[in-house]
């Protein structure tokens, strides 16, 4: 291996002009509409070269500064970008240009070029690492006998060619090693601001130069004492926190990338004539027929008109399990085909394409910054001018004190007080939160709202589409003449009707062959048929059956005019429902019903789910004021439903969530969407949400902690550098790791 090995990052990028080619600029840029009627384009991208919570402010003052970008949003703990920006004035090469000129590097966020960048990023940290720690052994070589020499063993010709050894072992270290703190450092102060790297710098320059100065003239200013071991551990130990750290983010990546980077690039289109022609998947429109492979993932919506097969969705539903998809079955983009080889025909391709809103919903939420981290950052500047004054003070005692460890002092409190951990301590959690509630189906589009949904006292709940099914279930079976097959009479009839009472209960009955004539079917009342006697029979409503109204029959069968069986229907519940609003009572959420249903069948719901609050007969506005009430009441809110009835209420909440087969404008509106559509989901999110905070509580109590009980060690001499450095990488990698559980 040789340091040839080592590329600039810049080489895993595309070339900028490709990056403006229309069909790779819709592999990572989405199309909105702004009020003012302007068409904006949304562009995400992956960054290189962050090592700090500073370096968002500088990404984004360098993007903010190109002409045409109306927003910027950085995230150091997901190094990724969302840019807005005006086409008309600006493209995405001059985003991409303007990030390199900050120092950094960046590629359109799609699998490929971000996974080479990875790479890159890896073996460049790698390669650091390894020389920093091979130069701080041999340097610990040098140095040991000046350690363990006794009085007169060790003349002052060899030690100064020790001395000379370590200097010249300490220069890769200082040069290419410790590059990317430089560099951090300068950018932060070319901009105005200084980061986490400027104390660490400032240790590892005024170490080298001491030391320096004590090796090539031990009488001088600087007197007879190196410090190139610790200077050389300290710089080891903090790469190897770094890679740990890098290595986390990478794997997150990874796993998010694995999630949402599935739609192949090509697909195989079948012309009229029956001729297959490879294409691209951004060539794909609506009404394309796709010839798709056994293995291959499905490269848009649409719907099977050849074949029948199976189907791993659990990109939506978070479980790898198999989906039955018979012929005219609705299959989405990105799902993978288990079956056999089947033809599709395009529904929905590209950017409206459902997998497409996942994967922005999850760069959105991957390019925040909490709350929480922004607090940390407002608070780490302040703090950093601390260090800095501290160390200068402590520096400017011990010279009084004993000047030959005053250097040795100030560099340790420089470096002990660096605070990294406290600027990773909220974002890297949440963002782990939001990464394993992903994988579960349930997808974060703002961050913040974990904290919300953490200390949620109150959920409101709409019931249709969300605690049920679409789809009716049979309750109540009345039969009024024993003489007559009535349920096999209703199951035939209400097979020849697409309506769902029909459908559901031509599947509750047991099968029946038997032959009718005249069938009829009337618009809201029901069906009329002749059998083989020629007899009328009619299955709907009580009027158009003759039959007396009752609230427990929705549908009656009748013979000649004359009631011979009634059927009662439920609705269906969501599989774990029950379970679901259960554990959350178990939780201490008080848990209320919404319904537009009337308020006696609202009620019988809320009993069977065992809720003592429910509003019946919910208007829109009755479900807005229902949640304002309790907001006006102090509780903290969270509102899930499906509707578009639904999205005035999931705006108005403290936290919402939308089910993913939901409306459009709901699933806009919410700050989570259950794309798996199952109940004990939210469960598990506001228990995800809850692990979440109590871990960022956890890691800013041990970062401020370790804090407060190094840096008084430090000003009393009693940290060497070396041990100040492994502290502090030590530090940010527990928070990392802590952080990372938060996905579990």
């Amino acid at each position: 291996m040789s340091l040839s090995g080592i590329a600039p990052l810049q080489q895993a990028a595309p070339s900028l002009a490709a990056v403006d080619d229309p069909l790779e600029l819709a592999r990572f840029t989405r199309w909105v509409q702004e009020g003012d009627g302007v068409r904006l384009g949304e562009s995400a991208l992956q960054i290189s070269g962050m090592y700090c919570a500073a370096c968002t402010g500088i990404l984004e003052n360098a993007l903010g500064a190109v002409d045409g970008v109306r927003e910027a949003r950085v995230s150091a703990a997901a190094q990724r970008a969302t840019v807005r920006w005006d086409p008309a004035r600006t493209k995405p090469s001059e985003l991409i240009d303007a990030i390199r000129r900050a120092g950094y590097d960046a590629v359109p966020d799609a699998a490929a070029p971000a996974r080479e960048m990875r790479r890159a990023e890896h073996r460049a940290a790698l390669w650091r690492l390894f020389v920093a720690s091979f130069c701080a052994m041999q340097v610990m070589m040098f140095a040991t006998p000046s350690y363990v020499a006794g009085p007169g063993e060790l003349s002052m010709e060899m030690r100064q060619l020790l001395n000379w050894g370590c200097w010249v072992l300490s220069i890769p270290v200082v040069l290419f090693s410790a590059g990317p703190f430089f560099r951090g450092a300068w950018r932060g102060l070319r901009t105005g601001r200084i980061g986490m790297d400027v104390p660490v710098c400032i240790g590892v320059a005024v170490t080298f130069v001491a030391s320096t100065g004590a090796t090539f003239d031990p009488a001088g200013v600087f007197g007879h004492e190196v410090y190139f071991d610790s200077l050389t551990m300290f710089v080891s130990f903090l790469l190897a926190g770094r890679y740990l750290e890098l290595r986390a983010r990478h794997r997150a990546a990874g796993v998010l990338e694995g999630a949402l980077a599935r739609l192949p690039e090509t697909a195989q289109r079948l012309g009229a004539d029956g001729s297959v022609t490879e294409v691209s998947v951004q060539r794909l429109v609506a009404g394309d027929h796709v010839r798709v492979a056994l293995g291959q993932a499905f490269p848009a919506d649409g719907v099977l008109v050849d074949g029948s097969t199976q189907a791993d969705e659990s990109l939506l539903t978070g479980e790898s399990v198999a989906v039955e998809k018979p012929c005219g079955a609705a299959v989405v983009a990105a799902s993978v085909n288990l079956g056999a080889p089947v033809t599709m025909r395009v529904e929905r391709a590209g950017a409206d394409t459902r997998y497409e809103a996942i994967v922005s919903m999850m760069r959105d939420a991957m390019s925040q910054r909490p709350a929480l981290a922004r607090v940390a950052d407002r608070w780490a500047v302040p703090f950093l001018w601390a260090v800095l004054v501290l160390a200068a003070g402590s520096a400017a005692v011990w010279s009084v004190v004993d000047p030959s460890r005053a250097i040795w002092v100030a560099v340790s409190v420089l470096i002990v007080t660096c605070p990294c951990a406290l600027s990773l301590a909220a974002p890297a959690t949440m963002i782990a939160a939001a990464a394993g509630l992903a994988r579960r189906g349930v997808l974060v589009q703002r961050l913040d709202a974990l904290e919300d949904l953490a200390r949620t006292g109150h959920l409101f709940i709409d019931k249709t589409g969300t605690l049920t099914e679409d789809r009716p279930v049979l309750a109540t079976t009345l039969v009024f003449d024993e003489g007559v097959d009535a349920l096999g009479h209703a199951a035939s009839l209400a097979a020849w009707s697409r309506h769902p009472l029909s459908q559901a209960l031509a599947a509750s009955l047991p099968a029946s062959g038997r032959a009718w004539s005249s069938v009829d079917e009337v618009a809201g009342a029901g069906l009329r048929a002749s059998d083989e006697d020629g007899v009328e029979w009619r299955l709907g409503g009580a009027v158009f059956a003759g039959a007396a109204e009752r609230e427990d029959v929705q549908v009656w069968l009748s013979r000649a005019g004359r009631p011979v069986a009634g059927f009662g229907f439920d609705e269906f519940l969501r599989a774990g429902a029950e379970e679901a609003l259960r554990e959350l009572r178990a939780d201490g959420v008080r848990v209320t019903l919404l319904s537009g249903d009337a308020p006696a069948r609202a009620a019988r719901l809320a009993g069977r789910l065992g809720l003592d609050s429910f509003v019946g007969g919910a208007r829109p506005e009755d479900k807005l004021a229902a949640v304002a009430a309790a907001q006006h009441a102090g509780e903290r809110v969270t509102m899930v439903g499906d509707g578009v009835n639904d999205a005035p209420v999931l705006a108005r909440a403290d936290v919402s969530l939308a089910m993913g087969q939901g409306a459009l404008v709901a699933r806009a509106q919410a700050d989570a969407v259950l794309v798996s559509n199952r109940p004990l989901d939210i469960v598990a999110a506001r228990r995800t949400a809850a692990r979440a905070m109590r871990i960022v509580r956890q890691n800013m109590i041990w970062a401020a902690a370790y804090n407060a009980a190094c840096i008084p060690l430090a000003l009393i001499g009693w940290l060497p550098p070396w041990a100040a450095g492994l502290g502090m990488a030590g530090s940010s990698l527990f928070v990392v790791l802590n952080a990372l559980r938060a996905g579990r």
